[in-house]
């Protein structure tokens, strides 16, 4: 099974073992209402599965409990850890749309060929979103704008720019 990290676990909530949830992706109020169960990687590497009892939240922040979670002592064994859904829950995007999941890690290269670095995070600004490309000699936070974003491919895991001024 596929899965995707989709949030962090920052801190409890409550004394019977609700998570405060770090979401990685744009959410609404009812996305996740049918979801039965989540992942969580724990230290060790191992993607646990867990019962999903409640979901609340929207935006980047959502409160879970858990089947197997019932005191606070429990869940703050699991503060920093990733939470991880599976690929199939999300829903088709339309041509040149992309999840930040699936931007993470691609190789990026200049339209001369030139290699950048690879895709380390993304996060949203105003007005687009912002990918931090990290390459041998250097840091790069590039606007994902299609003067600068020429082309994705996920297939080959590949993304080409134009490396503007300043950049």
């Amino acid at each position: 099974m596929d899965l995707f990290a989709f949030g962090e676990i920052v801190k409890t909530r409550g004394l019977h073992g609700c998570l405060k949830v770090l979401c990685y992706v744009e959410t609404k109020k009812d996305s996740f209402s049918k979801l039965k169960s989540v992942y969580i990687e724990k230290n060790s590497g191992q993607k646990d599965p867990f019962a999903l009892k409640k979901i609340d939240g929207s935006g980047n922040i959502l409160f879970i409990e858990l089947e197997e979670i019932k005191d606070v002592e429990s869940a703050k064994a699991l503060v920093g850890c990733k939470v991880f859904l599976p690929t199939d829950i999300m829903e088709k995007l339309p041509e040149g749309e992309y999840y930040w999941h699936d931007i993470i890690g691609l190789n990026v290269y200049s339209e001369e060929g030139e290699y950048i670095g690879i895709i380390e995070s993304v996060f949203p600004t105003g007005s687009n979103d912002v990918y931090v490309c990290r390459g041998e000699k250097r840091e790069i936070l590039l606007p994902a704008i299609a003067d600068v974003i020429r082309k994705i491919d996920i297939n080959r895991r590949v993304m080409t720019i134009k490396l503007l001024e300043g950049l």
